[in-house]
């Protein structure tokens, strides 16, 4: 009899299991989905995703079944059921459907570091991300860029610079990204580092090598130590807007305190969101501008031709001043031509993600498929920036191209900083900063990399033990 019942029970959990696998390969759907592969239970293909590609190249993860599926294939990432897209159309479509079919989101680590569980500051559309979007700008966009910051951003780079050539070495990443995320916090909120026990640059590169693991709020892991630094910076910015809002006649003109004067205006301002909107707009700082340099510095290094143009273009500049020695211009650095295509193929070769992310709050059907509400959407913008047939040789870092790409391909293919309604409000800031180191670097240094790590994608961009620059002044 006892035999009997265990043979029951085994059938009984079998059957179960059996229809439980059936279903988590075959997810339900009012429609087709795409071709694809749900991986194992629970953790999906996360495995192969997460294997570091020691190139600049596609993951192999994606490429392969791009071969494999076709441009629009269905997949499983930690747990999460998703839908990844080379195809131009399906991406131009998603984008468009912001805040209709779909909403931004992240993997799970981030969304749950970013506060992105339900509504969020970060996901929000509408009015909210239009009055955000343009107090960025006025903070750190064009005009202000054109009418304050360039000899700031020259000032400090000037400064880092010398400091860096009395080091032996510098991991580049690291030290640039702590330049840049100082100087935006200082600009943003009135941040001083250097009177700060919080230090942003090591909160955020933990964050940065964090996005790809799993969520694990347990001692001892990375993701634990994240949420640790999140809760201790946002306490910091909630004490900062609350002294803004007690002495509110002295509030300076900066970001913070214009957020903190719209309060009363502008319902949606609450603490909360304030606080957590400057908590990634300082991580995006952080990782991109650190990241564009970083990768521009080696592809600099293996092409020396390429350092001289910039030399001569630079010195040029500076030539043709009555005062050699005054700050860079607006129109000095809109004539960067050369710099600006060195940093355009930087930022073609080098997007840190792997794609943009989106989340169906709706059964979406288009080109024959159906992606069911809750699934993630990744929209692959390397397929476009590596595509073969408008970048020849798409590996190659050759900024000369440049000067003979079709301002229609360009427009086409060249979105490094996104699209839609979700384009970087910090695309020229990023573009501006990254050509006013150029420029004192080639003018006034030389460097060396004395170790360098192995450039990877697992998916996102890595630089494995780092790279390390010497950098030695020229007059000296």
């Amino acid at each position: 009899m006892r035999n009997t019942v265990e043979l029951c029970v085994v059938a009984v959990v079998i059957i179960w299991f059996t229809q439980w696998f059936r279903r988590w390969r075959n997810p339900k759907c009012n429609g087709v989905v795409p071709p694809g592969s749900m991986g194992f239970p629970l953790i999906g293909e996360t495995l192969p995703l997460i294997i570091p590609s020691y190139s600049l190249d596609i993951h192999p993860f994606i490429k392969t079944r791009l071969q494999r599926y076709g441009p629009i294939f269905k997949t499983n990432i930690m747990g999460r059921p998703a839908v990844v897209s080379a195809d131009s159309e399906f991406n131009d479509y998603i984008i468009q459907q912001e805040g209709r079919l779909v909403e931004l989101w992240y993997m799970d680590s981030l969304s749950k570091l970013f506060d992105m569980q339900g509504e969020s500051p970060t996901n929000a559309v509408g009015a909210f991300h239009k009055y955000i979007r343009s107090a960025i700008l006025s903070n750190i966009g064009a005009e202000s860029i054109k009418e304050r910051l360039l000899p700031q951003f020259q000032e400090l780079i000037n400064k880092t610079l010398r400091a860096w050539s009395t080091q032996s070495s510098v991991e580049i990443k690291q030290a640039i990204g702590n330049m840049v995320v100082n100087f935006t916090a200082k600009r943003m909120m009135g941040y001083d580092a250097e009177k700060s026990n919080t230090n942003f640059g090591v909160v955020y590169k933990r964050i940065s090598d964090s996005i790809m693991s799993l969520p694990l709020n347990i001692p001892g892991t990375t993701y634990r130590k994240c949420l640790k630094d999140r809760k201790e910076m946002i306490s910091m910015f909630r004490d900062m807007l609350k002294e803004r809002r007690l002495s509110p006649n002295t509030n300076k003109q900066d970001f913070l305190g214009k957020l903190s004067n719209d309060m009363d205006s502008e319902k949606f301002l609450t603490p909360e969101l304030i606080v957590h909107v400057i908590f990634g707009v300082l991580f995006a700082s952080f990782d991109t501008i650190s990241s564009l340099l970083t990768v521009a510095l080696k592809f600099l290094s293996e092409n020396p031709s390429a350092v001289e143009e910039l030399k001569a273009e630079h010195e040029a500049i500076i030539r043709s001043r009555e005062n050699m020695n005054s700050s860079l211009t607006w129109d000095e650095y809109k004539s960067m031509t050369f710099t600006l295509q060195v940093i355009n193929e930087t930022l073609r070769m080098a997007n840190v993600l792997p794609g943009l992310l989106r989340r169906t709050v709706k059964d979406v059907s288009i080109k024959g498929f159906t992606i069911p509400a809750g699934w993630t959407v990744m929209l692959v913008t390397p397929a476009k920036l590596l595509n073969p047939n408008a970048f020849p040789n798409p590996l190659e870092f050759n900024p000369w191209r440049w000067k003979e790409l079709d301002s229609y391909v360009v427009s086409k293919n060249f979105t490094p900083f996104g699209g839609g309604m979700r384009q970087c409000a910090g695309a020229e800031f990023t573009r501006a900063f990254a050509a006013t180191f150029l420029h004192v670097l080639v003018t006034k240094y030389r460097w060396t990399i004395t170790k360098e790590g192995r450039i990877s994608r697992n998916p996102v961009l890595g630089f494995g033990k780092g790279i390390h620059v010497k950098f030695s002044d020229k007059e000296n």
